[in-house]
């Protein structure tokens, strides 16, 4: 069928009318996903450990925007009331966070208040990005202990760093395998590295080691509790971690040695990175 002559010299001008509207809409879309703030995952998820350890409000650096974009959609959700909206990743924080991923139907570990990738990329449809996210990795074997893929990273990095192998003397979601451990190993991103043959002097470098790629770590004794010496190292950050674990965290961060008194840190000093901002250092 012959279309009549107008109707024909229209034919270009609708099509490129058309496809300028669907292209547009397009670039519209990615403008407004473009525009969404963001949230930093690294800076959220230290908040996390650090904050609910603090003796006071003092705002974990660099986390204030993000754990506010996570504290309003908590709220928006009825999870968190209006004034703990104050960028300050505390108990309460934590319980609505857990809350929300329970609401999710995650149970165990998937619901232990720390912001994972899934559930906080969920959290953000439509409000906010996340950004410079966190991949604890599948559950893998060394030493004949299990561990998970990250973890193991920087356990292979320490040893690197050392110029040595180390043993491990227990791994990680291990839950009730040490009852001397309070629930520290029942989760992931947690080992204890045999010290046996070990000097004092070697003792240090193996905990500085662990320190530099991103453990908080610590030389136990056995004055300490009833233990035998052993290198004690929860991998900052690790989303995976038990709750006891979490606190461990935030007392490296403030100066403590990670135990029920919370004693001064009796480790080297090191500058404290997260295995990340290792890798970026």
């Amino acid at each position: 069928m012959k279309l009549p002559a107008r109707a024909a010299a229209l034919m270009p001008a609708v099509l490129f009318t058309s496809l300028i509207g669907v292209y547009g809409a397009s670039a519209a879309q990615a403008a407004d996903a473009g525009a969404l703030p963001s949230v930093n995952m690294e800076a959220t998820v230290k908040a996390a450990q650090i904050d609910p350890r603090r003796p006071d409000s003092t705002l974990t650096p660099g986390a204030k925007a993000s754990v506010l974009l996570v504290e309003q959609a908590l709220r928006d959700r009825n999870l968190l009331d209006a004034k703990w909206v104050d960028g300050y990743f505390g108990t309460t924080t934590v319980t609505a966070y857990t809350n929300y991923q329970k609401s999710l139907g995650l149970t165990g570990l998937d619901a232990n208040g720390l912001p994972t990738k899934a559930s906080l990329t969920k959290l953000g449809t439509g409000r906010f990005k996340v950004t410079d996210s966190i991949d604890p990795g599948g559950r893998v074997s060394t030493d004949g202990f299990v561990v998970n893929s990250r973890t193991r990273s920087m356990l292979t990095e320490a040893k690197r760093l050392l110029g040595r192998d180390l043993k491990l003397d227990q791994g990680s979601y291990n839950p009730g395998g040490d009852p001397t451990s309070a629930g520290t190993h029942d989760g992931g991103g947690v080992v204890d590295v045999s010290v046996q043959g070990m000097t004092s002097a070697t003792r240090t470098a193996v905990v500085r080691a662990l320190r530099r790629v991103g453990f908080a770590a610590w030389l136990r004794n056995p004055q300490q509790d009833d233990w035998p010496w052993h290198i004690h190292a929860a991998a900052i950050n690790d989303t995976s971690l038990s709750g006891q674990a979490q606190h461990q965290i935030g007392d490296y961060y403030l100066g403590l040695n990670g135990l029920a008194g919370r004693g001064p840190d009796d480790g080297p000093k090191v500058t404290i990175r997260t295995w990340e901002e290792y890798q970026r250092r």
